[in-house]
């Protein structure tokens, strides 16, 4: 990192066919450490010669490793399906994501590399942060501090919770920059207006977690944050790509390499048509190999008129699979079966995600003969425990419900 300016380093700005030159080279070594040091890795690439690795044609004949194959694989294969290639004594951390999906972290410096967005939302030397994604068990709080401290600023750790303390906290600390969903930023500024708290220091955001709608945005300008950018990554993989001033779709992360797929394929669509994201990481620790996301968006040609010349992406543009982000939690088709599965009383079930006022929520669809307030009791009750997120019950007759095997419809639209 420069330390100053307006680029986090030097690798945001290198000549295109240098970073693309430079990216095969360690796309190779990559292969090589990934097939020799990872069980799995060196199963699915044992007919794969590294230094015939040499492009994105030649990347693309590999096979894909997908997210949602995780679950199964390291049920069967435990802790971490065998995808991990440094020994589990030399992995500092192992979180768990709603599925549930483990994942391994570092203790080095930015592991997830999340500084960079961080830099681009203009976070700086000094800065207090106020982190508001969990620290608990899930690596969202880890990855967002490890970012800021690799910056230069100090962090207050606060998740997610205790709304009256948050209030108190950002009155009497002043923090200039916010790190956390958009929609619980809204919150905060909003309850803070009411009860007369000051929380004029909140100056920038870096956002992530869930869909950031033009209308938030505005509303989060609106309500005093001079700018508010967002970054998206995930748990596996930390930063994939990130929002810079130029508002110009997302610039890819240096630390990855990124294709555009046609869902349920391997094969790279061309650019500007939407697709699976599929990333390589050249994370030692953790070496994804053509790993597909679940979620859609699409190549957009040349570099960002910022300066940045990396590739970019439209953005998120949707899941691939039926795993929605609710509230910046995964939840999968499969806990939403096991809500059915542990009441006998329900026949079918559909979960329905929506939005109002740019607040995510959900409403599981329970096709019952005879529900009763206790039943949904119940059942609200499973959804917590089971897909992490509070979610309402409704019950509806037998029959009712479409026949097209969704188990999640997410209805929300982005405008």
């Amino acid at each position: 990192m420069t330390g100053a300016g307006k680029f986090y380093d030097d690798l945001e700005t290198r000549v295109a066919s240098d970073r693309e030159t430079e990216q095969m080279q360690a796309l190779q070594q990559q292969i090589a450490h990934a097939k020799a040091n990872s069980s799995y890795f060196g199963e699915v690439l044992k007919d794969v010669d590294p230094a015939s690795i040499t492009s994105r044609d030649a990347l693309a004949t590999l096979p894909v490793t997908r997210k949602s194959d995780l679950i199964a694989r390291q049920k069967a294969h435990p802790p971490l399906g065998g995808l991990n290639a440094e020994p589990l004594s030399d992995i500092a951390n192992i979180f768990m994501s709603p599925g549930p999906i483990f994942e391994p972290a570092q203790a080095i410096k930015d592991y997830f590399r999340m500084g960079r967005a961080m830099w681009a939302a203009g976070f700086r030397p000094g800065d207090l942060v106020y982190n508001t994604f969990s620290y608990h068990m899930t690596p969202a709080g880890h990855m967002m501090e490890s970012g800021a401290r690799a910056v230069g600023c100090p962090v207050v750790p606060a998740g997610i919770g205790n709304t009256e303390m948050q209030l108190q906290a950002i009155s009497e600390l002043k923090p200039r920059a916010y790190v956390g969903t958009p929609s619980f930023l809204k919150i905060l500024l909003e309850k803070g207006k009411e009860a007369g708290a000051d929380m004029s220091s909140l100056k920038v955001a870096s956002v992530g977690g869930e869909a950031l709608p033009p209308s938030l945005r505005q509303a989060l300008l609106d309500l005093g944050v001079e700018k508010v950018i967002q970054s998206y990554g995930t748990a596996d993989l930390g930063l994939i790509a990130y929002e810079t001033d130029a508002m110009e779709g997302m610039t890819i992360d240096e630390g990855v390499i990124v294709e555009i797929v046609r869902p349920g394929t391997g094969d790279p669509v061309a650019p500007g048509e939407v697709g699976e994201v599929v990333v390589t990481s050249f994370n030692k620790t953790y070496p994804l190999i053509r790993f597909a996301t679940g979620d859609m968006s699409a190549l957009m040609e040349d570099g960002s008129s910022c300066g940045r010349t990396g590739p970019r992406i439209k953005g998120w543009m949707g899941r691939a699979d039926q795993t929605a982000k609710v509230k910046g939690m995964f939840v999968h088709p499969g806990q939403v079966v096991s809500v059915q599965k542990r009441h006998d009383e329900i026949k079918k079930v559909r979960l329905v995600v929506s939005s109002e006022n740019n607040v995510d929520g959900m409403t599981l669809h329970c096709e019952v003969e005879n529900g009763s307030d206790s039943l949904k009791t119940a059942v609200e009750s499973s959804v917590q425990s089971l897909c992490k997120v509070r979610g309402n019950v409704e019950f509806v007759p037998v029959g009712s419900l479409t026949n097209d095997g969704k188990v999640i419809d997410d209805i929300r639209t982005y405008e």
